[in-house]
C-alpha cells in the first residue's frame, strides 16, 4: 500500500462527491469501482488509483470550498438524486459546481438548508453528539396546550426511543418555536403526532450560528468565521 492512501469513504468525501455516510451506501449498493474492480467499505484509494462512481470518473482536486445557506420551499425534496425525484434540491439551487445538502428537510417544509461540496464538515454537524442547535418555526391543527409545550420539552416517544429535552416555547394558540440538537427523521411532526397534533406548517429558520436571512428560493455564500463555527463543537446539552 503506498504512503498517501486514503480510505474510500473519506477520498469521495475530500472530493466532495458526497458524505462519508453516503459513500458507504454507494459501496453497499456495488456503485464504486477503483481501476475497474468492485471494491467493499474500507478499501483505500493509492495515489494514481483511479476511482469511478456510476462509471463516472472522481478526481480529488483541491477545489475552492462551497458553502451556501438556502431558503429552501416547499415541494423541494433534499437529494442529490435527480433521477428519482426531479424536484430536488440540487436541481433547485442549479449552482455551477456540484454541491450537496448537509442532512435533510422534509419535502413539506421549508427553511434552512445547508449546501457544500465539504464532505468533511457534512461528518462535523450531523454527528449527534456534537450538539448543534436546529431551531424551528411550526404551527399545528388545534391549540396548544401547556402539558404539550411540556412534553415537547422533557422528551416524546418515537422511533423506539425518547427524543433529547429540548427547549419549546409556545408563540400563539396554534404556533411555537422549538430547538432540536438531534435529527430524528420527521422529528418535530411525529412528536406532534405521538401527542394528538398534525404540523400545519414547519419552517427551520437556524442552524447552529447559521440564521435564515434570505428570501425563499434564493441563497447566500456563508463567511468565513460561519463555516468556523460551524466546525466547532457545541459544549451545552439540553
Amino acid at each position: 500500500m503506498s504512503e498517501g492512501a486514503v480510505r474510500i469513504n473519506k477520498y469521495l468525501s475530500q472530493a466532495g462527491f458526497c458524505s462519508r455516510r453516503e459513500a458507504d451506501k454507494l459501496l453497499d449498493q456495488g456503485r464504486v469501482t477503483i481501476n475497474g474492480y468492485y471494491i467493499e467499505i474500507g478499501t483505500k484509494v493509492n495515489p494514481g488509483d483511479q476511482v469511478f462512481v456510476d462509471g463516472n470518473l472522481v478526481v480529488n482536486e483541491t477545489e475552492e470550498k462551497v458553502y451556501l445557506a438556502v431558503n429552501k420551499p416547499k415541494g423541494v425534496v433534499c437529494t442529490t438524486n435527480s433521477k428519482v425525484e426531479k424536484n430536488n434540491i440540487v436541481d433547485f439551487v442549479d449552482y455551477p459546481t456540484r454541491i450537496f445538502p448537509i442532512g435533510r428537510l422534509d419535502k413539506m417544509s421549508e427553511g434552512l438548508i445547508l449546501m457544500t461540496n465539504d464532505g468533511e464538515i457534512v461528518n462535523q454537524i450531523l454527528r449527534a453528539r456534537h450538539y448543534h442547535d436546529k431551531e424551528y418555526l411550526v404551527t399545528v391543527d388545534k391549540t396548544i396546550t401547556d402539558e404539550f409545550i411540556s412534553k415537547m420539552r422533557n422528551g416524546v416517544p418515537i422511533l423506539d426511543t425518547i427524543t433529547r429535552k429540548c427547549e419549546v416555547e409556545k408563540l400563539g394558540d396554534r404556533s411555537f418555536k422549538i430547538i432540536l440538537t438531534q435529527g430524528l427523521n420527521r422529528q418535530i411532526r411525529r412528536m406532534s403526532e405521538a401527542l394528538d397534533y398534525r404540523v400545519r406548517t414547519l419552517k427551520r429558520t437556524r442552524i447552529k450560528n447559521i440564521t435564515l436571512d434570505v428570501d425563499k428560493g434564493k441563497y447566500r455564500h456563508l463567511t468565513e468565521e460561519e463555516v468556523e463555527n460551524l466546525y466547532q463543537n457545541n459544549t451545552t446539552k439540553h
